[in-house]
């Protein structure tokens, strides 16, 4: 596997990162948030992100067997709350699109964990980390450029 380019334009830089700011604050749970994008990276084989969140959720207080599980949150028990659950049903479908749509089910379950701000916010926050998934995965870029 090679690097394909380094070079990512900074005004796209700064836009996704604003993105990835601005739902992570809309959130409001930094836990919550970093789980949301390290399984949209496993989904998206995204070694660099993975890599990345995973260090920032180890800083960010999240236990180590949330960590260890979240491959199979669906079969891993009360390891995962139901408000956990359910932004891990809605950043699978989001960013797996099966059917070309978020199934109303999954929505809906989202729905009654989150208001619609913070809704807001984590449907964006899902959005941003399957672009940023998809720059560094298209680029090729491996783990280990991630300093804090």
């Amino acid at each position: 596997m090679t690097t394909r380019t380094g070079h990512l334009d900074q005004a796209v830089a700064r836009a996704l990162s604003g993105l990835s700011a601005a739902a992570k604050k809309g959130l409001g749970d930094p836990a919550l948030a970093e789980l949301v994008v390290i399984r949209a990276s496993q989904l998206n084989h995204c070694a660099f992100c993975l890599d990345m969140h995973l260090r920032i959720a180890r800083e960010h207080g999240v236990p180590e067997r949330q960590l260890d599980l979240l491959a199979a949150w669906e079969e891993a028990g009360d390891v995962f709350d139901e408000r956990e659950r359910a932004a891990l049903a809605l950043t699978e479908a989001v960013t797996v699109l099966t059917d070309g749509f978020v199934p109303d089910e999954v929505y809906e379950r989202a729905a009654r964990h989150f208001d619609g701000t913070a809704l807001a916010h984590l449907i964006g926050l899902v959005v941003a980390i399957n672009n940023w998934n998809r720059v560094m995965v298209s680029r090729r870029i491996p783990p280990g450029g991630y300093t804090p």
